[in-house]
């Protein structure tokens, strides 16, 4: 999905952003239960002068307001959402947009209340967002945010899925790098970046289609024009693909022909194949030097990911010889960042005109869960190569 500007405009990536960039494990109920005490007279007594809750100026209390409108907006169109899915009834055109931006905008004023109150900053929560940002109280929203989000861009019915999607992203990625002439341990490296794309950009999720672009879809998120660019890449290195590993060669024969005239996008291993090589492959050879520059395994897959969102200032910062302090100030740029969730939340963060590519590496919080999960899904993938 890298190097369209249309793909940071209409984003999903969830991709970075396409899939609301959270994932959760709880099941939201449509029960309210109402939060009141079971037994009134086991209150204690609490005098006017302990019970009176100090002033609010009026900066807080704007604060408070713009909090609780937010947080209400996004539970109206959450509610919204279910009950036309229950209902079974046609949904709007992007129906995850505005439901993305309602969350975005309920944990941007909660930024802003803690900013102003920080009292109310409140526990952790299990998905491991700051809590500055996000009041765990609050946690089955997002369970249900998730849930709706995961019936909106459920596969089509003529997908072809694999039975080893994770183990596909692997061998793909890890393939296309050794055809790019790296050595084993780096086209390790490259194979561990591309499932964290995968997940980044669909939670893990194959052959998905994306409630927030009617352009992108599949199991990288690519666009038609990025697909067909990413087969004549693999028609130009196939045969290398093929002295390197025949049964991956022999995998893509069959996939090839299972795919026939079907969008590729709709196949997962055409799908990961095409988007690894329109927009990573070109990048592999540099993965030494990237693994030497930021040795954070989930920096790395932060790095790749912005080739999703902003291919080209990431090129320049590589090509800089300073990656970490390169510094983007364009506000066309920033404001692809912030589509994508990164310096989005809060006015401070609002604000920014400009960030180092450290800071921006370190604003994509909403994404570590992701690469986490991504990690541990790889330790799995070589537990069975090894089996």
């Amino acid at each position: 999905m890298a190097g369209a500007i249309l793909r940071a405009l209409a984003t999903a990536p969830g991709g970075a952003a396409a899939l609301g960039l959270l994932v959760a494990s709880a099941v939201f109920t449509d029960t309210v239960t109402p939060l009141v005490p079971g037994d009134i007279s086991t209150l204690g007594f609490i005098s006017p002068a302990q019970g009176q809750p100090a002033a609010l100026t009026n900066s807080q209390s704007d604060a408070r307001d713009a909090y609780d409108k937010a947080l209400n907006h996004f539970k109206s169109i959450l509610s919204e959402r279910r009950a036309q899915l229950n209902a079974h009834q046609q949904l709007p055109n992007l129906p995850g947009q505005a439901l993305y931006l309602a969350r975005n905008a309920m944990m941007s004023a909660y930024k802003d209340l803690t900013d102003a109150l920080p009292s109310k900053i409140g526990r952790p929560n299990k998905f491991g967002i700051p809590p500055a940002y996000f009041d765990a109280d609050n946690e089955p929203l997002l369970d249900e945010y998730v849930n709706v989000f995961n019936i909106m861009q459920a596969p089509p019915a003529n997908a072809q899925k694999s039975d080893t999607p994770f183990d596909d992203v692997v061998r793909l990625g890890t393939d296309i790098a050794r055809a790019k002439g790296l050595d084993a341990a780096s086209a390790q490296a490259a194979g561990r970046i591309a499932l964290g794309i995968f997940f980044a950009e669909t939670n893990g999720n194959q052959n998905m289609g994306n409630a927030r672009s009617n352009t992108y879809k599949g199991s990288f998120q690519t666009g038609t024009t990025e697909d067909q660019h990413g087969q004549r890449k693999w028609a130009a290195i196939k045969k290398s693909i093929a002295a390197l590993d025949p049964a991956v060669s022999a995998r893509d024969d069959r996939e090839e022909a299972r795919v026939g005239n079907l969008d590729h996008r709709l196949n997962h291993w055409t799908a990961v194949r095409d988007g690894l090589m329109n927009a990573h492959a070109d990048l592999f050879p540099r993965v030494p030097a990237i693994v030497k520059s930021l040795p954070d395994p989930i920096d790395q897959m932060k790095l790749f990911e912005l080739i999703q969102i902003i291919p080209s200032p990431t090129k320049s910062a590589l090509n800089s010889g300073n990656l970490a302090n390169y510094r983007i100030s364009d506000p066309t740029i920033m404001g692809y960042l912030r589509n994508n969730s990164i310096f989005t939340f809060g006015r401070a963060d609002r604000a920014k005109t400009s960030a180092t590519f450290r800071e921006i590496l370190d604003a994509m919080w909403l994404f570590n869960d992701k690469f986490e999960r991504a990690l541990s899904k790889l330790n799995e993938v070589a537990a069975r190569q090894k089996g």
